[in-house]
């Protein structure tokens, strides 16, 4: 029998020490939290120390710790979601029982879930699935995707539409020297996409060979724009938000960021 020292490792990490630490816990309250601190530590050192000592039971793709790990994040995945739904029954039942402000949203977000849910457990018992039945006609739970879903996340889009729209009029204002950069940049990217000046010298013909070589040259300008500044402002963003998850990843390892096990800085 070809026993595997990384795969070991890990069922004593992740399978066993979690029963020890629950077991330890029954009798010491503190070990409730020392154990999950120990295996958030261990999750994040391990595919650290996989890019840096690419040994096999570290890094290989078959039965390396680290890639291992990553499959087990699919398991822990697939608990979420009940875990979710768990908690959007508890909370809306409470807001609902409690008459609480806005209790009728939290009924009909309960509504809707019961009823998807039974209809997509009523397609995968019957067979139909959530799709379109054999015949071309839409399952119970298509139905509701198509009549229901659909037209509310397009009426949510449609809102944040507006929403944009007001945000980029307040933004657009030249309040100051970056404003005023923010609002020529917007505008000579807004005219380079859409066919302004043909539009605007239609009731002209003589115009339209001049329109179409200025409609270019805007082009080539938002091209510039998108292309230069736009991609170095995005870099810069992306370099300070990896930083910032590289910053919040060690604060977890270390067990110095506690909140999300419900914990404050000092316990």
């Amino acid at each position: 029998m070809n026993i595997q020292p990384g795969i070991v490792i890990l069922w004593i990490f992740f399978g066993v020490l979690p029963i020890v630490g629950f077991l330890l816990g029954l009798r010491a309250p503190a070990m409730r939290r020392q154990v999950p601190l120990v295996l958030a530590f261990l999750a994040g050192i391990i595919p650290i120390l996989s890019i840096y000592i690419p040994k096999v039971f570290l890094a290989d793709p078959d039965i390396g710790m680290s890639p291992r790990l990553d499959k087990y994040l699919i398991i822990v995945a697939g608990f979420a979601l009940p875990l979710g739904i768990v908690n959007v029954i508890q909370n809306s039942s409470r807001r609902a029982a409690r008459r609480e402000k806005g209790w009728p949203y939290s009924v009909v977000l309960l509504f809707g879930l019961f009823v998807t849910g039974a209809l997509g457990i009523y397609g995968a018992v019957t067979g139909e699935g959530i799709g379109f039945r054999q015949d071309g006609t839409s399952t119970p739970f298509k139905w509701i995707e198509d009549n229901a879903f659909r037209p509310l996340q397009a009426t949510i889009f449609a809102l944040l539409a507006v929403f944009m729209a007001s945000a980029a009029f307040r933004a657009f204002r030249a309040r100051n020297t970056e404003a005023t950069i923010l609002l020529i940049a917007g505008v000579l990217v807004m005219m380079g996409r859409v066919p302004l000046l043909e539009f605007l010298t239609a009731p002209f013909p003589g115009l339209q060979p001049a329109a179409a070589q200025g409609s270019r040259t805007l082009g080539l300008l938002t091209e510039w724009i998108m292309n230069v500044p736009n991609s170095a402002a995005q870099a810069g963003i992306i370099i300070g938000a990896a930083l910032g998850a590289a910053a919040m990843a060690i604060r977890v390892i270390l067990g110095i960021e506690r909140s999300y096990l419900g914990l404050e800085k000092g316990e």
